[in-house]
């Protein structure tokens, strides 16, 4: 009997599950993963500040798709399958211990990622996976229940089973291989990125960051509320690249000027903060302004939102103005800052867009267009928000491909 033989696309976290969970699964199967780079699981080495935050600690499927901007209702009956608690089992059985933060993101125990890395190579020995470095795929055909694939350095492949798992893409063009098989690309675009605001002056605040601020696109529904911190280039942050993944077409539609309202103080809004506003001076009305912040917030910050309001150094509370505390009020719980432009955020780069989820069985990861041919991780139109969702993605998808792989 001859030896059958899977090849996957894409030496990432996508790639390498699918392909370790293939080859445990079906010992007669010849796996190799064909990698364009010089390196493997580069974006495990570098996520999570080279942690690696591995998953979320979101077990009810319901509420993990509503961490989806695109793909929610794919991931649904994808994530019955393999969601949360079997990555965590997964990983717990081959000795390494995922642990939960407070705000719910998961990191190996030994806080380095290193440690998934090293699991996972060591998988690929185990089940005899073969890889192959710094080889492009440019082209497949399929001829008799083969793949034929041709590599930009000249190598030639071939295949009973494919998996595509290379990552995205920034530009449609570069889809151009699959493009070729019949499938239909969604338009690419950054997803996780930060806010750029040219000339303004609060990047004089760059490296503070607040534990709790709610942000809001004018003229848009999208409102997030998290951790924020300020750069030299303007703001980042879980709140700010949430927004970024959920506004990521309307933004790219604006050509990624915008103005965002930010509420530094989170828990009150312009008319609780008035409404408790006469205590606050009534309370602190000898004392300087300048020198009595009494909303908890960075001093830098609250220097930053007097002159803004402008409010002289020597202002007392008690002798605050009527005209300069109604800014201070709208500058705490309203403050407005246009956004001009974008910075992808490398450690997380993803992209929305890719291979149309209603070309692919979410059940099997193979396309409806195709037989044997199948998609895992961010090369289809699925991504995630900020805290591990998008491995989530990959490990899920990857084992699934895996599993139907298996039973074919």
């Amino acid at each position: 009997m001859i030896q059958k033989k899977l090849i996957v696309i894409g030496g990432g976290a996508a790639g390498f599950f699918t392909a370790i969970n293939a080859a445990r699964m079906n010992p007669a199967l010849e796996v190799c993963i064909v990698e364009k780079s010089n390196k493997l699981l580069s974006k495990v080495k570098i996520s999570g500040g080279g942690r690696c935050n591995a998953t979320h600690a979101c077990f009810d499927i319901p509420d993990l798709v509503k961490k989806y901007p695109r793909g929610a209702q794919f991931l649904k009956k994808a994530f019955h399958q393999f969601n949360t608690k079997d990555t965590i089992q997964w990983f717990a059985e081959r000795n390494v211990s995922l642990v939960a933060e407070a705000d719910g993101r998961m990191f190996p125990s030994s806080n380095d990622s290193q440690t998934i890395i090293n699991c996972l190579l060591q998988e690929a020995d185990r089940y005899g996976v073969k890889v192959i470095l710094q080889t492009e795929i440019n082209e497949i055909k399929k001829e008799n229940d083969l793949f034929s694939l041709s590599a930009l350095n000249g190598k030639q492949f071939h295949a009973n089973y494919l998996c595509v798992a290379c990552g995205g893409y920034p530009k449609s063009v570069m889809f151009h291989w699959l493009t070729a098989l019949g499938h239909t690309i969604e338009t690419p675009l950054p997803s996780l990125f930060t806010f750029n605001m040219p000339g303004n002056k609060i990047s004089s605040l760059m490296g503070l960051s607040v534990p709790m601020a709610t942000v809001k696109i004018l003229g848009t529904k999208l409102q997030e509320k998290g951790p924020l911190l300020i750069t030299h280039w303007g703001m980042s942050g879980p709140a700010i690249l949430k927004l970024s993944a959920w506004g990521a077409r309307i933004l790219a539609e604006a050509s990624y000027r915008f103005t965002i309202m930010v509420n530094w103080l989170s828990d009150d809004n312009e008319q609780s903060l008035r409404t408790s506003w006469h205590q606050i001076r009534t309370e602190l009305a000898a004392q300087k302004m300048m020198n009595k912040n009494p909303f908890g917030l960075p001093n830098r910050l609250w220097n930053y939102l007097l002159e803004l309001s402008d409010i002289k150094e020597e202002t007392r509370w008690a002798d605050l103005p009527s005209k300069e505390q109604n800014k201070l009020i709208k500058n705490l719980t309203a403050a407005e800052f246009s956004e001009d432009g974008k910075t992808t955020f490398k450690e997380e780069f993803v992209t929305c867009g890719g291979i149309k989820l209603n070309e692919i069985d979410p059940n099997t990861m193979q396309s409806k267009k195709m037989e044997h041919l199948y998609f895992a991780g961010e090369i289809l139109d699925i991504d995630g928000i900020t805290g591990g969702f998008n491995f989530q993605n990959a490990w899920t998808s990857g084992w699934i491909v895996a599993n139907a792989i298996s039973k074919t």
